[in-house]
């Protein structure tokens, strides 16, 4: 079914326009409950060893294709891709989780905490400065950096106001604290896909309960 999804969005991108996507509203119906299908599959299979992820339900963690254009320059309505975000409080969490994005050409599994709001960032550079050799003990995993290479995101030029200059300045720079695991879409084709990504997620749990240690304690949750 995957295979049948990539070809919805390379028509999409081709075509992203209401008259074509009416006329195609049927095809993307079933294409989402497919897609649906198979987050459900994660969830339930990441549930295993995230207890946090337990009795979420995909419906919850889908992102809609259609685009707010209502302050973008690209007026295009439909987003190419299809994604979702497996965490606590579904796709709108502030926690660390774990994303699933198929696009043609930019197909992707993902996790971490992307695009806090600023307090939050403050109290995750705070932490995981002062925590530094856990977190570079995590990140520096070979079987996560082989398949999580780097953090993603924006990094400033400079350190943020309170922290020294120091070994770990690429890191406190960093405005989010994510990574990704770019994929062919190919990947996604294959029979066991589903595994090969349960077999990168779980990778992710070391790094998401980190991180959502102090996702907790900034909301008083811990």
């Amino acid at each position: 079914m995957n295979a049948q999804i990539f070809q919805f969005l390379s028509e999409l991108r081709e075509n992203n326009y209401r008259e074509w996507f009416q006329d195609n509203k049927d095809r993307y119906e079933v294409l989402k409950a497919e897609f649906t299908n198979e987050v459900q599959q994660l969830i339930n299979r990441i549930a295993l060893f995230d207890p946090e992820i337990v009795g979420l339900e995909a419906k919850n963690c889908l992102f809609r294709i259609y685009r707010d254009i209502r302050f973008s320059p690209d007026k295009t309505p439909y987003k190419t891709h299809f994604g979702a975000y497996i965490a606590q409080g579904g796709r709108s969490s502030e926690r660390g989780g774990y994303y699933f994005h198929l696009e043609p050409g930019n197909s992707l599994l993902s996790g971490g905490v992307w695009m806090p709001p600023t307090p939050l960032l403050k109290k995750l550079r705070q932490e995981i400065f002062s925590q530094i050799d856990e977190f570079t003990e995590i990140i520096e995993e070979p079987s996560f950096k082989k398949t999580f290479p780097v953090l993603e995101g924006e990094v400033l030029k400079r350190n943020p106001a309170g922290f020294p200059d120091s070994p770990y300045n690429d890191i406190i720079r960093h405005k989010d604290f994510s990574v990704v695991s770019y994929k062919p879409d190919s990947f996604f084709i294959q029979k066991d896909w589903l595994e090969k990504s349960i077999a990168d997620y779980q990778k992710l749990y070391p790094f998401n309960r980190f991180l959502n240690y102090i996702v907790d304690d900034f909301y008083g949750r811990g």
